[in-house]
């Protein structure tokens, strides 16, 4: 048989009253942990790369922009914070409970100088552009790369591509740039300038291995090595043409590699 209406609007009351005490209960205890001392947070430990920024420096560029708790702090802002410091690539910010922040930080690693003589930006690992303190930066061996900004990465890959051939033959790579026009140039450390035009990243390294395989032997037929080089076009379809320190004199059947 059915409970009377009466009864069954009273129990009705009952579980809403029930389920209303559990919320305000639930809402009081978080308002107690978001406002209680024991929750406010009290270190940032640093992890990670820190050979640029030591983790007393990093902490102290970014807890003055750190507010809330360690339930309320807001993690990406944190992020940005550390990233915005110089050297920093990423950083990956945990909570650590009560009252603590881990963060590992990521720096970048510079492998070239980036755009024109007078520029100071750098090169990461990653192929992408930033901005460091020259004299933070052991300028030993870093090649310069040039190009437009957004393919960083690709002069990156094509410059990892062609040191190896260049250096083959004791011409260590310097400088490689990509023109607006799509054009590649490449400089070397014996201050040859080599061109190695337009097309696919293929068809450029088919012609700089062609180059690397003969120029010592086109260079010791005017008993020079690959130092004595000065310049190079590699857009030739059928060989390329070589200009020698020392060597004026050109004819007809001068060797065409």
């Amino acid at each position: 048989m059915p409970l009377p209406l009466d009864i069954r609007l009273m129990n009705a009351l009952s579980v809403v009253l029930l389920v209303a005490a559990g919320v305000s209960a639930l809402l009081a205890l978080g308002w107690w942990g978001l406002q209680h001392p024991v929750f406010g947070l009290t270190r940032i430990t640093v992890l990670g790369d820190v050979g640029h920024n030591n983790a007393a420096t990093l902490r102290a560029n970014v807890v003055p922009r750190v507010t809330g708790n360690f339930f309320t702090a807001d993690l990406g802002g944190v992020r940005k914070a550390f990233k915005e410091v110089p050297w920093v690539r990423d950083a990956v910010v945990r909570r650590e409970f009560p009252n603590r922040l881990r963060v590992f930080v990521q720096e970048h690693r510079p492998v070239a100088f980036w755009g024109s003589d007078s520029d100071t930006t750098l090169v990461n690992s990653f192929g992408e552009v930033f901005e460091a303190n020259p004299g933070d930066v052991d300028q030993d061996g870093l090649p310069r790369l040039v190009g437009p900004q957004d393919q960083s990465a690709q002069v990156l890959a094509m410059y990892r591509q062609l040191a190896p051939l260049f250096e083959g033959v004791d011409m260590g790579l310097d400088r490689l740039t990509l023109t607006a026009r799509g054009s590649w140039q490449a400089q070397t450390d014996t201050e040859a300038l080599i061109e190695l035009g337009r097309g696919a990243p293929e068809e450029v390294l088919a012609r700089a291995q062609r180059f690397a395989q003969t120029v010592t032997q086109a260079a010791s037929r005017y008993g020079r090595r690959t130092e004595a080089v000065l310049s190079a076009d590699l857009r030739h379809g059928d060989g390329y043409a070589i200009k020698l320190r020392g060597v004026t004199t050109v004819s007809t059947d001068t060797p065409k590699r």
